[in-house]
C-alpha cells in the first residue's frame, strides 16, 4: 500500500486503541532509553479515519501501532513522533498489524480485541482470518478469550495490573467455571501481582481444593503462598534432620495410610475385579521382598559404621 512517513506532532494522534493495548511499564522505559540514545528508529503506524488523498491536511490520524513508542516520547518530553501514515481505510490497517510481525508481538488479549473491533466492524470472522493471514479457529480462540473474560478483569489486564498470561491461562478458565472466584481473585491481585510461577502453584491447588478452601484462596491468594513457602522449608528441614532412613519411614507410613483406606472401600467394590486382584498380587510381592531385603540388611548392620548407625536411631524411633 502507499504510505508516507512524517513528523507528526503528538496532539495529532487519535489513540483509539489505546484500550487494546497492555500497559507495561518498563517496556516503555526502555524503548524511551533507545530513543534517547538514538532517536526514534521504528516509526508508529497511523491511518486517516475516513481515508483522504491528502494526510497532511487531516486534522488527526488513527494510530493504529506504536503505542508504547508514544507513551515513550511523552516521557521524554518530546512533541512529535515519526509516523506511517498508510492510505487506507481502518479495518485494512489494523488487518495488517495483525498479519505481519512488528517489533513487539502482540499479546493474545491485545489480538483478541483488535479482531473484536474488526467483527464489530461488519467483517465476518472468515475474512478476518484471511486478511490476516490466520485461520478461522484462531478468530474464534482469539474472540473466545473475551468471552471466557469479565470486563473488570479485562480492564486489570490492559492496565498492567494482571499479566496476559494469568488471564488466558487461569483467570480465563477460572472466570468460565466461577465468574465471582475471578473477580475475587483479581481484585487480591490488583495491589501485590503473583509472579507465573506462584499464580501457577496457586492455581494448581485451587483445580484439586475443596469448596470452603477455594474460598479462601480466592480471597488470600499471598497467605496460601507463604504458608506454602513455609510448608516446603519445614519439609526440607525435616529431610535435612531425619536423614534417609526418616525419609524411607514416611514412605512406608504412607503406604500403610494407602493400605488402610483400600481396605475400607472393598466392601463396596464387591465382586472384585481381576485388575484389582492383580494388583493386590503385586503389591503383596513386593512388600514380601521389601521384608527380606530388610532382613538381610539388618542382619549385615553389625559391620557397619557404628558412628553413623548412632545417628540414624537417634534421628526417629
Amino acid at each position: 500500500m502507499n504510505t508516507q512517513c512524517l513528523a507528526l506532532d503528538l496532539h495529532r494522534l487519535d489513540l483509539r486503541f489505546a484500550y487494546a493495548r497492555v500497559a507495561e511499564p518498563r517496556a516503555v522505559e526502555r524503548i524511551a532509553r533507545s530513543i534517547e540514545r538514538g532517536g526514534q528508529i521504528v516509526p508508529c503506524i497511523a491511518v486517516a479515519d475516513p481515508p483522504v488523498e491528502v494526510l497532511r491536511g487531516v486534522e488527526r490520524l488513527v494510530l493504529i501501532d506504536g503505542y508504547r513508542r508514544v507513551a515513550a516520547l511523552r516521557r521524554l518530553g518530546r512533541d512529535t513522533a515519526r509516523v506511517e501514515c498508510w492510505a487506507c481505510d481502518l479495518a485494512e490497517a489494523v488487518l495488517g498489524v495483525l498479519a505481519r510481525s512488528q517489533s513487539r508481538p502482540l499479546a493474545a488479549i491485545e489480538e483478541a480485541l483488535l479482531v473484536r473491533e474488526l467483527v464489530q466492524g461488519g467483517l465476518s470472522q472468515h475474512e478476518v482470518a484471511r486478511r490476516s493471514g490466520h485461520d478461522v479457529s484462531w478468530v474464534s480462540r482469539r474472540l473466545q478469550l473475551l468471552v471466557a473474560l469479565p470486563e473488570a478483569i479485562l480492564v486489570a489486564v490492559i492496565e498492567g495490573r494482571l499479566s496476559s498470561w494469568a488471564a488466558s491461562r487461569v483467570v480465563a478458565p477460572l472466570a468460565r467455571a466461577n465468574s465471582g472466584h475471578a473477580e475475587r481473585l483479581v481484585k487480591a491481585l490488583s495491589d501485590t501481582p503473583l509472579a507465573t510461577r506462584e499464580l501457577r502453584q496457586w492455581f494448581d491447588h485451587y483445580q484439586k481444593a475443596g469448596r470452603l478452601t477455594r474460598e479462601r484462596l480466592v480471597d488470600h491468594p499471598h497467605l496460601f503462598l507463604a504458608a506454602l513457602e513455609e510448608r516446603i522449608e519445614q519439609g526440607l528441614s525435616e529431610g535435612l534432620r531425619d536423614g534417609p532412613e526418616g525419609s524411607c519411614e514416611t514412605a512406608l507410613r504412607r503406604v500403610n495410610v494407602l493400605i488402610h483406606s483400600v481396605r475400607k472401600r472393598l466392601p463396596n467394590l464387591r465382586p472384585l475385579s481381576e485388575d484389582l486382584i492383580a494388583a493386590v498380587s503385586l503389591v503383596q510381592t513386593n512388600f514380601e521382598a521389601l521384608v527380606q531385603d530388610i532382613k538381610r540388611y539388618a542382619d549385615h548392620d553389625a559391620h557397619g559404621d557404628p558412628q553413623q548407625r548412632a545417628c540414624s536411631q537417634g534421628a526417629r524411633s
